[in-house]
């Protein structure tokens, strides 16, 4: 199945452009930010990611295995299941080239030699929307970057382990969202589409520390519903041993905004306060924050 036509015309409407059946790429707001003002992504600051180079793709725009609350896409489109893939070259290839069409507009106006390095990028972070190891060839996808000389950023909610376990080709960074500290949170958080969600998450958890890339933990923080209990996220993030941990704050924007109140969007202290208690529990080190997107970075050394 591919994506149903009035899928098609609002995500095109809110500046997605969809690549073939089942793909789509978007202009970063920081990407944007960087261009017109210089200001740059958390990534930049913590990875070293140039955020006017950094690709933001999915190959399964509507394909996911959870309708989460805090998730600021349309989720009345979402499917449980697998596209019928289409091939790796040419959703690399059709990404690169509709992002440059998206960047043309900035062309007059930001300066030319970064305008020049942004249609050039350096990082896919494949991120976008849905959850991209429901395409079926996620591990040629992320090879066909590597061969444009392009760093990656896989980012999933865990709950497809087997996938995770036949990549034959490691991202650069692999991100695993870890968004509750116990299974009834799970539930009420995700509000899953398939029944064993929260034990395949323990799976890719268990499988992360096997992985020789750089290797993150990303909660996304929402308060009256995941913010708490830090010492049982600590027990869930020792087991897959990341390199580093993103205790970041739910931003009010997009759809979100229709299922949960303004007042859900933790604070820059919020935020510092939980990070400080899981620092203690998991024995990381607090290394480095950003207050415009509300996170703090843990680092295991």
């Amino acid at each position: 199945m591919s994506i149903p036509q009035e899928a098609r015309k609002r995500f095109v409407n809110a500046g997605y452009r969809i690549i073939g059946n089942h793909s789509a790429v978007e202009i970063c707001h920081w990407t944007k930010e960087s261009l017109r003002k210089n200001r740059v992504c958390f990534k930049q600051k913590f990875y070293g990611i140039e955020s006017h180079r950094c690709l933001e793709m999915t190959p399964a725009l509507i394909w996911c295995t959870h309708k989460c609350q805090f998730c600021w896409r349309p989720l009345e489109f979402t499917i449980c299941g697998e596209p019928k893939p289409d091939d790796p070259k040419e959703i690399v290839d059709g990404c690169i080239g509709q992002r440059r069409l998206l960047l043309t507009g900035f062309k007059s106006y930001v300066d030319e030699k970064k305008w020049k390095e942004a249609v050039k990028p350096t990082n896919a972070a494949i991120s976008l929307a849905g959850e991209p190891t429901l395409y079926p060839r996620i591990s040629e996808l992320i090879e066909e970057f590597h061969k444009r000389k392009m760093t990656t950023f896989l980012v999933t909610n865990g709950t497809r382990p087997d996938r995770l376990e036949s990549l034959h080709a490691e991202p650069t960074s692999l991100y695993i969202s870890l968004c509750s500290p116990d299974k009834k949170t799970y539930l009420k958080v995700h509000q899953p589409l398939i029944k064993d969600g929260w034990k395949k998450l323990n799976e890719s958890l268990e499988l992360m520390k096997s992985f020789n890339c750089r290797k993150v933990i990303r909660l996304t923080l929402v308060k009256e519903l995941n913010l708490k209990e830090p010492q049982k996220y600590a027990k869930l993030i020792l087991k897959a041993e990341p390199d580093f941990i993103e205790p970041k704050s739910y931003m009010w924007v997009g759809e979100s905004q229709k299922r949960l109140p303004k007042e859900a969007m933790p604070l820059m202290g919020d935020v510092r306060s939980f990070a400080q208690k899981l620092s203690e529990y998991v024995g990381y080190k607090i290394k480095d924050e950003d207050e415009a997107s509300r996170v703090v970075l843990l680092s295991k050394k």
